[in-house]
């Protein structure tokens, strides 16, 4: 099968996205990682899918699988990326465009010169729904890792993410705590972890150690969990720049049961076929 591909990404996190709309894709796991290794294939950290939706009330449906192969709920950057492909592909001609994820329905919107606004829905605080094993929910959460007790926020943005305050964002140890965080046992489905340098209240830094990816360039649900998880601690404003090792993106949020507004770029890199 020779598969036809196009290289994009939002902020430095690299994705390839597929056509699936016309034709079936049948990727399996060990295909995705043998794609994802930047040595030996395309190289990227996830793989987007553009499918036929499901559902009468969107109009495509947008898978996401990580580079080691495993399918996840949602990725934000990638979102921008999906808009930004299904509108200049042809395959619609709106602005607004409503997708199927495997988290629930997203409203991604076109903005002009590169940007997208995404509708990311709103944030589930609920451990059981992240999924995470606590009792009563808190604004923070004391988390054993590596001999160390952290406090971190815990949310859904239709993937899990543990969120880390700490001092200097470069000198976090993301690597060595990114990992424990991701495998913990109190996260049944592994989570993202997230370390925020909050700069002032209306700007945090962010480096994100990504569920199945390992630390990527940037992460649009992360910056989203980022902002949520502050506001809660009562540290943000409604709209936060976060800056993260790619760029930046714009994340608003008016509280509790609201959804959150993701703003930032979608680039095109180039279009390529290979034989799988």
């Amino acid at each position: 099968m020779r598969l036809s591909f196009t290289k994009m990404h939002g902020l430095g996190n690299d994705f390839i996205v597929i056509d699936a709309t016309l034709q079936a894709v049948e990727l399996g796991a060990e295909q995705i990682r043998q794609l994802a290794a930047r040595r030996t294939g395309i190289g990227f950290d996830q793989l987007l899918l553009v499918e036929n939706s499901t559902r009468t009330d969107c109009e495509f449906r947008y898978r996401i699988f990580n580079a080691d192969g495993g399918e996840v709920e949602q990725c934000g950057n990638g979102a921008r990326c999906f808009a930004r492909f299904v509108r200049e592909k042809g395959l619609t001609e709106a602005d607004h465009i409503p997708v199927e994820t495997r988290a629930g329905r997203i409203e991604l919107s076109i903005l002009g010169d590169g940007q997208v606004e995404v509708d990311m829905g709103v944030p589930r605080l609920e451990p059981a729904d992240i999924p995470f094993e606590a009792g009563n929910r808190a604004p923070l959460y004391a988390l054993s890792v590596e001999g160390e007790t952290l406090d971190i926020g815990v949310i859904s943005m239709g993937n899990p993410h543990a969120v880390v305050e700490v001092p200097h964002i470069d000198s976090a140890p993301v690597a060595r705590l990114g990992s424990a965080i991701e495998s913990n046992p109190r996260f049944p489905e592994r989570v993202n972890a997230g370390f925020m340098e909050i700069a002032d209240r209306g700007h945090i830094r962010l480096r994100v150690y990504e569920r199945g990816a390992g630390e990527t360039l940037a992460c649009g649900t992360g910056a989203c969990a980022a902002v949520v998880s502050g506001r809660l601690q009562g540290e943000l404003d409604e709209t936060v720049r976060v800056q993260l090792r790619g760029g930046e993106l714009v994340v608003s949020w008016r509280g509790e049961g609201q959804p959150v507004l993701m703003t930032g770029p979608a680039s095109f890199v180039f279009e390529g076929s290979i034989e799988i």
